[in-house]
């Protein structure tokens, strides 16, 4: 690939990214309403799970480490796990019921009604992602999709759903942790 062409590629790049960005602000009032929603988890003595595959996995293992560390206040540590971090828990699981089970066995175990539990794919179809969703749903915490596309089989399971407006997965991520770092500022707003 030439400079130029590796240039041309890049711009092609941008401004994807920056037409799909420009489409995000008719979701602002949905993520106001899901950081309402996970202020209110807080406040009851909840906590925050959070899940997904791949670089769903990294993003969501990225805005738990925001949660409970810090995003850019100082505070005290807020409650949020990544149930994307315990290899041991994630191939016994996947060992002895199956990787479509291995965050649903974890939200059985860990998630009471008081949470929330934020599920994040792409296509709003991961079947471990979708059973864990069930299983939070089952229990009665709130559940939160973060998906792109259609919304897949979450948009009709998640009490809210932030659908991001691209169906190409790489944008659908830069959404996505758009969104998580926006959410983290908002809890923090307080």
């Amino acid at each position: 690939m030439t400079q130029t062409t590796q240039t041309a590629f890049l711009q092609h790049e941008l401004e994807a990214h920056t037409a799909m960005f420009a489409n995000l602000a008719a979701l602002f009032p949905q993520v106001v309403a899901v950081a309402n929603e996970l202020r209110a988890t807080m406040q009851r003595g909840g906590k925050i799970l959070i899940m997904g595959n791949g670089g769903s996995a990294a993003d969501s293992q990225h805005i738990a480490a925001e949660i409970v560390g810090r995003y850019k206040k100082e505070r005290r540590g807020l409650p949020a796990i990544a149930l994307t971090t315990d290899t041991s828990i994630i191939t016994s699981v996947g060992n002895d019921y199956g990787y479509d089970y291995i965050f649903a066995r974890q939200i059985e175990a860990l998630c009471r009604p008081e949470d929330a539990v934020i599920g994040i794919t792409t296509s709003g179809n991961s079947k471990n992602v979708v059973n864990a969703i069930i299983e939070a749903n089952a229990i009665g915490a709130t559940t939160i999709g973060l998906t792109g596309g259609s919304g897949g089989k979450l948009l009709a399971l998640c009490k809210f759903n932030l659908v991001m407006p691209s169906s190409e997965t790489p944008r659908i991520q830069e959404a996505h942790i758009f969104i998580g770092h926006s959410l983290c500022d908002m809890l923090e707003a307080d």
